[in-house]
């Protein structure tokens, strides 16, 4: 059960994805749809909640959104609609009834207001609604232009009444959302025959005028004829007289003109020379002061070159030996400054530890001041005392490597006090080793009285000089 359980869940899971899925696929689809594009022969009307207090939105050429459930739209068309009207029996401002044929060309408006009129008048009509109502709108106006004018001014002035018609109907049809585009009268007649009595006295006038003139211009050319052969005579005299002068002003022209034009051209080759020479005498200068600058260009080249080859090598040169003798003296300056500092830092050591040496013999020679009660022959008998097994021990290394290779003595068989001459030998060279008296007294010290190694003689009498004493 709880792998049936399982199985059902997992496909379940995928179901709702789709369908998911599948409602935002139609909600976008839903309102994919509701953005309604215009085109520009239509007019998209929005109506429902459009706010701003309008009963319709219309749009011309453009686009909108159209809100599900809250609003909805239609479209009015802008095709033009031609209505053919025939206006019979209408009472002119004279009491004739005539007939006026015409053709109306209407379209619903663009104008922002106007467009607003058709939105809330014509919407939902059909084409033959739409031209139902525009056709009683201009029969009325129509009717209403002819009776405010006579009947002359309908047929002789026929722009004033275009005008008057166009702008009765339009104002009408405004209110309604529609635009007059056009209007064409055919002709107008009426039933008692005034406007054809009007074309006939019109037409006799024209006969008759048109007769005068034929005449008046026949007697004008009789005499326009006459008079025409008297001037050609008079005129074809003069002319001749003319004539004669003109051809002999004529070839004081030319002979005037022959010389002018032989001076001008004169001076037009003097000109032509003198210009030939100065743009000549440019063009040498020209020339050399080309090859002025082609001369210096070449010899600023030639010193470039050399300058190149030559003087920047060895400046190159220059600089280099110049540069080594600096990193070769501050070579020696940095090793003269470590060599001095060396030999200060060896110098310092050395002081200082001679100074530590020192500072410590004086602290230990205080201490053996100190042991010898503050008395400083005892304190020098303490040294004396310490140092002197090896103060003997030196003195008997004195003699210890002297090598004898070979003594002879000659024993005579006397001897003092007991000595032979070989044991008077050996003690006279021992005494030649600086006794410990002599060697303090060149110290400037004194020997202990203990330390001075008298005779055994010295001693004795040194005894009974006491014993006498007393």
């Amino acid at each position: 059960m709880t792998f049936l359980f399982t199985q059902d869940f997992n496909l379940g899971f995928p179901i709702a994805i789709v369908a998911a899925i599948l409602f935002v696929f139609v909600f976008l689809i839903v309102l994919i749809r509701r953005y309604k594009r215009c085109p520009s022969d239509r007019i998209l009307v929005v109506y429902g909640k459009v706010g701003g207090g309008q009963s319709a939105k219309c749009i011309h050429g453009g686009a909108a959104f159209i809100i599900p459930v809250i609003q909805d739209y239609e479209f009015l068309d802008l095709t033009p609609i031609s209505i053919e009207v025939n206006l019979v029996n209408a009472l002119s401002k004279q009491n004739i009834r005539v007939n006026v044929p015409s053709r109306f060309t209407i379209g619903v408006s663009t104008e922002p207001g106007i467009m607003q009129n058709a939105a809330e008048r014509l919407l939902g009509l059909g084409a033959q609604d739409v031209q139902e109502l525009a056709k009683e709108i201009i029969f009325g106006q129509l009717r209403l232009v002819v009776a405010s004018m006579d009947i002359e001014e309908i047929n002789n002035d026929r722009d004033k009444f275009l005008t008057n018609i166009s702008q009765s109907v339009e104002t009408e049809l405004k209110k309604v959302g529609l635009k007059l585009i056009n209007v064409n009268i055919t002709d107008i007649v009426d039933e008692s025959g005034y406007i054809e009595a009007l074309g006939k006295e019109a037409a006799a006038h024209a006969i008759n005028a048109a007769r005068k003139s034929v005449a008046e211009k026949t007697r004008d050319g009789s005499i326009g004829e006459a008079n025409a052969v008297q001037d050609e005579r008079t005129q074809v005299a003069a002319a001749n007289a003319q004539a004669v002068e003109g051809e002999n002003t004529a070839k004081i022209a030319v002979a005037n003109s022959d010389s002018l034009r032989r001076q001008r051209e004169a001076e037009a080759e003097r000109v032509a020379i003198a210009s030939e020479k100065v743009q000549a005498a440019k063009a040498l200068e020209e020339s050399y002061a080309a090859e002025q600058l082609a001369e210096t260009a070449r010899a600023e080249r030639e010193r470039s070159s050399q300058m190149a080859d030559i003087i920047v090598p060895a400046e190159i040169d220059k600089r280099k030996v110049e540069i080594d003798a600096e990193a070769e003296a501050e070579r020696i300056r940095r090793k003269a400054r470590g060599e001095a500092d060396a030999i200060l830092f060896k110098a310092q050591a050395e002081a200082q530890g001679q100074f530590e040496v020192l500072t410590k013999q004086a602290a230990g020679l205080e201490e053996i001041v100190k042991a010898a009660g503050n008395n400083s022959k005892d304190a020098v008998l303490l040294l004396i005392a310490d140092k002197l097994p090896e103060l003997v021990k030196l003195q008997a290394e004195a003699i210890k490597n002297i090598k004898i290779d070979k003594v002879t003595v000659w024993e005579n068989g006397s001897g003092k006090d007991g000595k032979t001459s070989t044991a008077n030998f050996l003690s006279g060279m021992y005494k030649s080793v600086p006794p410990l008296q002599e060697m303090f007294n060149m110290a400037g010290m004194e020997l202990p009285e203990y330390l001075k190694g008298k005779d055994i003689s010295d001693a004795q009498e040194a005894d009974k000089n006491k014993t006498d004493q007393k």
